[in-house]
């Protein structure tokens, strides 16, 4: 275990132990002002003179892996976020609020379009983008305010997501050129050549000439505008679909390469905002886990990425972990207002109760868990950092319980893991 140790004048130095770092407290040389990690503040000038320490991410789509390691080999930080999935439903959901709030509340108005400024301005990152990419900042900001980093090595990835549709093009670049919709003026016209202008349930025996295009899996549950996902129709078998007389099989989600679309943006963005950073790739990755006989975890990797520097300076394979994994979930910073009644008159609290707010670290029996959900009766629900409710009875009650931390933008807990050298 290590302390984190922060210089009077705010400079991170090097971590200390918690035996040295009682006994500043107990003489009144330091004061605590991070409980997770734990991390003390000098009172009185000292040197700052430090140690070279590599930062190592593993940038992700859905979780970011980090490790720091000095010239000895010992991990002196470790963690493993999970980033925010959820903002395209959370603004659905808000729109619907406002929406239907609109309709009770006020007269009808002519709908209104490119009304807002984010919708027609260039270089525009969808709010998707914009959450991912603050995530892996944030953490970089956050380690370096903890330890003297003096180097910063990025595992990027570039997709094509051209050849992940047709590999073919890697050996015929002109392939590039010539899409699935090459030669049809939308994908529209692509399917209905492809079916031959013919409806693919009856085969024509309705003698409906009029055809239509379907979504087999519907966009409303995730369906792909792509052509797997398209099928023609007539318009009598198409109405017998949306009745539910008939049942199409197949279809094709949407967003299976949404990730590596977004580890493109977030991979170009990170080098940019983070000039001094190096490039590594994960198949270095890979290689260098694999001989430092490590399980596949972004944390791992991490550490396989931020021994790099070790092992080409120093021939150094083997890490001690001095610190426990950090386990960080990304949260919003807030709650839209909801209301409930049969003319929504009422609202749904959102600030505190009772000192307590959602998303609060809080004691609980002798257990550190997070608040889910809170009752103006004075109950909560429980949680942990996976965001599975804990099973507790009787229900807690907000007086037995201690707040250890506040509401952040993202929630953390300890884990203690075994030695990985």
């Amino acid at each position: 275990m290590l302390v984190y140790v922060i210089s009077q004048d705010g400079k991170p130095l090097m971590p200390t132990t918690p035996a040295r770092a009682r006994k500043m407290l107990r003489d009144g040389k330091a004061k605590c002002i991070k409980r997770t990690p734990f991390t003390i503040k000098l009172l009185y000038h000292t040197t700052t003179y430090t140690q070279p320490i590599t930062l190592g991410i593993d940038i992700g789509s859905s979780y970011i892996g980090s490790a720091a390691i000095d010239t000895k080999g010992n991990v002196v930080y470790l963690s493993e976020i999970e980033i925010r999935n959820d903002i395209p439903d959370k603004m659905k959901q808000r729109a619907k609020y406002r929406r239907n709030r609109r309709n009770r509340k006020t007269r009808y108005r002519q709908a209104r379009w490119l009304n807002r400024k984010n919708n027609i301005k260039t270089d525009r990152f969808s709010p998707t983008m914009v959450s991912k990419l603050h995530s892996h900042n944030k953490e970089i900001s956050f380690v370096k305010s903890l330890l003297p980093i003096a180097d910063v090595i990025l595992e990027t990835a570039t997709f094509d997501p051209h050849a992940l549709k047709n590999p073919d093009v890697l050996k015929n670049k002109w392939l590039y050129q010539r899409g699935t919709n090459y030669g049809f003026a939308n994908t529209k016209a692509f399917v209905l050549d492809r079916d031959s202008h013919t409806c693919r349930h009856c085969k024509g025996k309705s003698r409906d000439s009029r055809l239509e295009v379907h979504h087999i899996v519907f966009r409303s549950n995730g369906g792909s505008d792509e052509a797997e996902n398209l099928i023609t129709l007539c318009k009598t078998c198409h109405d017998k679909v949306h009745a539910g007389n008939i049942k199409l099989k197949g279809g094709k989600a949407k967003g299976q390469l949404r990730h590596a679309t977004q580890m493109n943006s977030i991979r170009k963005q990170l080098l940019l905002q983070n000039p001094e950073a190096h490039e590594t790739f994960g198949f270095v990755t890979k290689e260098h886990r694999q001989l430092m006989g490590l399980s596949k975890e972004h944390y791992h990797d991490a550490v396989a990425i931020a021994n790099l520097n070790n092992l080409e300076k120093y021939g150094l394979l083997l890490v001690d972990v001095r610190v426990p994994l950090l386990r960080k979930k990304c949260i919003s910073k807030g709650d839209y207002q909801q209301t409930k009644g049969i003319r929504s008159e009422q609202s749904i609290q959102t600030g505190k109760i009772m000192g307590f707010r959602k998303f609060d670290k809080v004691e609980y029996a002798g257990q550190e868990c997070f608040i889910k959900g809170r009752m103006s009766t004075g109950y909560a629900i429980l949680m942990g950092i996976d965001g599975m409710k804990i099973p507790l009875k009787p229900i807690p009650k907000f007086d037995r319980m201690k707040r250890l931390s506040a509401r952040k933008s993202w929630i953390i807990q300890q884990e203690i893991i075994q030695n990985i050298a």
